[in-house]
């Protein structure tokens, strides 16, 4: 077995906490955690996003690198006569990764019940039945309770968190790392590890690493936290498509787990700032860390919101190539998580307030 680092074991907490939009306790608070030492000062908004500024210079740019503590789960909307539980899926959900998966379900007193999304044994199917997927709206979650009466004694009620049940895991190549929830903690992980590069280093401007609540439901706490700090230059850090599984064609993805970071040209939420977007390359090129060009055509990140802030922001989204995306599993690549991390720091160290002002406009 691979012994773990303090950077796996940070993504391990990262990864095992549990939050859906709307109840991302659990993950700000393993952020808080691990970017305070960092910082000059923690603090959220309104919503309950996690803001961590470090500053370089008072005067200078202001920096926005933003991960998003949410994970897709589901929410608990009614309990059965029989104990069993219907739920609203909380992101986006294909309905063939779903049935017979374990998940956890957080009691609001913060109890971990773990249940089974129910299904159907193949042989009471019929040949037509079986190949027609379950739809999402007649799914349900076992949790063992003989009665709505038991299911409300162990605390469970409409509102509960349910998250998939996965334990973070090093794969045999050891590069390789398997969990829930990298969508998005690896951003979180990329934020926290931004703000410990900077530690003790000059940089011409104030950096923001934040955590931002409810991306996954329309990029929610990207507006608010953005609000809040009002950034002259933003950086989403998120998960991306992994093209170099079978099934996956070279039009829907080029990316290889591996090959560096992913820079976003286009994506449904925002068109890249070609300034910035050409800034972050040059630096890429001139200190030898790989990168790979990615358009999403249906998904946004964080930067969607950002870049809308007041006048504009000029913004981008730089991604981690990921496999099996919105699933209960994920897999990505230890070097495209470090080699993001030293591409945003090299980026940082050159924005101050002549380059900030140059690239606005190109």
């Amino acid at each position: 077995m691979t012994k773990m680092d303090d950077t796996m074991k940070m993504l391990k907490e990262l990864t095992d906490a549990n939050g859906i939009p709307g109840n991302e306790r659990q993950s700000r608070e393993v952020m808080k955690k691990y970017i305070a030492p960092f910082a000059d000062s923690v603090e959220t908004d309104g919503l309950g996003s996690l803001i961590a500024k470090k500053e370089g210079q008072a005067d200078g740019p202001k920096i926005m690198v933003a991960g998003h503590l949410d994970e897709i789960g589901f929410m608990i909307t009614k309990i059965d006569d029989k104990g069993f539980l219907k739920f609203q899926t909380v992101g986006g959900w294909w309905n063939q990764v779903m049935l017979a998966q374990r998940v956890t379900i957080t009691t609001r007193s913060g109890d971990e019940i773990t249940g089974v999304i129910g299904s159907k044994p193949p042989h009471i199917l019929s040949a037509e039945a079986r190949k027609k997927p379950v739809e999402i709206k007649d799914m349900f979650i076992d949790i063992g309770a003989s009665s709505r009466e038991e299911a409300e004694s162990w605390g469970v009620t409409p509102g509960d968190m349910v998250t998939p049940y996965f334990e973070f895991t090093v794969m045999n190549n050891d590069k390789l790392m398997m969990a829930k929830a990298w969508d998005n903690r690896i951003g979180c992980a990329i934020a926290i590890d931004v703000m410990k590069a900077l530690k003790g280093e000059d940089h011409p401007n104030v950096v923001f690493g934040v955590g931002v609540v409810q991306e996954e439901v329309g990029l929610r706490g990207a507006k608010t936290a953005a609000s809040k700090i009002q950034p002259d230059i933003g950086f989403a850090v998120d998960v991306g498509v992994a093209g170099d599984t079978p099934g996956i064609t070279s039009n829907e993805s080029n990316s290889k787990m591996g090959d560096g970071p992913q820079i976003l040209v286009y994506d449904a939420s925002m068109v890249s700032h070609r300034g910035l977007r050409e800034l972050v390359v040059d630096t890429a090129e001139e200190a030898g860390i790989p990168y790979q060009f990615e358009a999403i055509a249906g998904g946004g990140t964080d930067a969607g919101s950002i870049h809308l802030t007041a006048n504009g922001v000029p913004s981008l989204a730089i991604g981690v190539a990921t496999r099996y995306i919105h699933s209960h599993a994920g897999i990505l690549h230890r070097d495209d998580y470090e080699n993001a991390v030293k591409l945003i720091v090299q980026v940082i160290k050159k924005l101050d307030r002549d380059t900030v002002a140059r690239i606005t406009f190109e």
